[in-house]
């Protein structure tokens, strides 16, 4: 729901697992220093039948099962762990009505992450209900007539008229505007936090010059086509061995990582694209609105092994025009051109000839707090890509460093801070869903950061 935004009725949750109970003190901490030691290894699991249920019927299969072990994974654990911790934080992002059943003497799972998500849900439409005395399998406990009673009453309720209506994204009213706005208000330099980041400015700014990618990202802003074309080649480069490890750990951070991943996410995409019109027998057309350096495009493009008719790679940079027609040398792609271009300016997309039968818009609205720009962009690629063509767009619905970024980091526009505005999957869909396509599918990195959308223009 929080990540992919599917259009459903009604979510009813039984015991959700947002935070697993470990009675063994510390035991987070062990099993994450373990796991960045010796890689994924096995626990056994302390449950038994009769911590779920008290079905003693149901509670002896738990038992006699032959596919239910007792090892679980550590990547398990922890990815289950961390998933759950930015769902529970950022559950505004599910609108849809929602029921909660929660078993009063859990066991396995604890109450307060779901309370946490209860209450922060973007839904006014929302049942809490707690069951005394029923263990973690609430569905399949001896008492189950209560919960069932309860879930039936509320999907009957919610099937028995029209669909609830859905909040309307389009004008930008979302949370994670007020969010941004938040993040544009500076902090008072005598705080804690306004300390901490004080800090981490003049670490930047003096020793973090050692470093390539962050002697890059202060000349040229951390959000540039330059900075991101470094950290998609990951080598990293600095003065002296110091500055190099300092490199390796800037590259290394939890953005970055998913900026990689968006990368593949995106060709992987592209492939299937092509792929699929060449399958009709069509031309691939491509057009990327605003490709910074374009080396993603270009590489995907020549992995892929599929003809393409024509390349046009635009940038609002010039700069970036100039590096990106480097790239297409380099490249071997003869059919392709770079030129300067607004990704803002919809007359001027929409009268690009030929028609695009695959156009990409990547890394980009983030960048922009108001939807009404990105109404305007998305309007102009519609008018710049045939029917039944393709758009590939890229989300940020989630970052766990929003802050530090925007207080720390340097856009390209004119050295501003890089604030960011991130929008959930269900806003970003239906600001393109507005401009006349529908999405077709969807990937996601693991950490949650990123996505990379497929559409079809209808």
């Amino acid at each position: 729901m929080h990540d992919y935004a599917p259009d459903l009725r009604c979510l009813v949750l039984a015991s959700p697992a947002f935070r697993v109970k470990l009675y063994v003190p510390f035991a987070r901490l062990g099993l994450t220093v373990g796991h960045a030691l010796f890689g994924n290894f096995f626990v056994n699991s302390y449950v038994k039948g009769s911590a779920l249920t008290q079905d003693r019927e149901r509670a002896a299969s738990y038992a006699t099962d032959p596919l239910i072990k007792r090892p679980i994974s550590v990547r398990v654990l922890l990815s289950l762990d961390q998933m759950a911790e930015r769902v529970v934080d950022d559950a505004g992002a599910v609108r849809v009505p929602v029921q909660m059943l929660v078993s009063g003497s859990d066991w396995v799972v604890r109450e307060k992450p779901q309370r946490d998500f209860f209450d922060r849900l973007g839904t006014a439409d929302r049942e809490w209900h707690v069951f005394d005395g029923l263990r973690h399998d609430t569905l399949g406990e001896r008492d189950r007539h209560l919960p069932v009673a309860k879930a039936r009453a509320f999907v009957e309720r919610q099937f028995a008229g029209k669909a609830v209506q859905k909040t309307d994204l389009l004008a930008g009213n979302d949370f994670t505007q007020r969010e941004y706005e938040e993040l544009k208000r500076p902090l008072p330099w005598w705080s804690p936090r306004g300390l901490s980041f004080a800090s981490q400015r003049l670490f930047m700014s003096t020793l973090g010059r050692w470093a390539g990618g962050i002697k890059l990202g202060l000349e040229t802003g951390f959000d540039s086509g330059a900075s991101l074309d470094y950290v998609y080649r990951n080598e990293a480069s600095g003065f002296t061995p110091l500055g190099r490890l300092i490199d390796w750990f800037y590259l290394n951070a939890i953005g970055w990582r998913g900026v990689r991943v968006r990368r593949q996410m995106l060709q992987a995409l592209l492939n299937e694209a092509m792929i699929s019109l060449r399958q009709q027998g069509r031309a691939v057309r491509i057009l990327d609105v605003a490709a910074g350096h374009g080396r993603y495009v270009l590489e995907g493009i020549h992995r892929s092994g599929v003809p393409v008719e024509s390349i046009l790679l635009r940038d609002y940079s010039k700069e970036n025009v100039t590096w990106g027609q480097a790239a297409i040398s380099g490249s071997g792609l003869k059919n392709a051109r770079f030129e300067q271009g607004d990704a803002f300016d919809a007359a001027a997309l929409g009268a690009i000839v030929p028609k695009a039968s695959v156009s990409i818009v990547s890394g980009l609205y983030e960048l922009f707090p108001g939807n009404e720009v990105v109404r305007d962009s998305l309007r102009g690629i519609a008018a710049a890509t045939e029917p039944g063509g393709f758009l590939l767009y890229t989300g940020q619905p989630w970052h766990p460093q929003l802050e530090m970024i925007a207080r720390t980091l340097s856009s390209h526009r004119g050295g501003a801070p890089w604030i960011m505005r991130r929008r959930t999957q269900e806003e970003l869909d239906q600001l393109v869903a507005a401009a006349g396509f529908r999405k077709v599918t969807q990937r996601i990195d693991p950490t949650g950061l990123f996505t990379v959308s497929l559409a079809e223009r209808l």
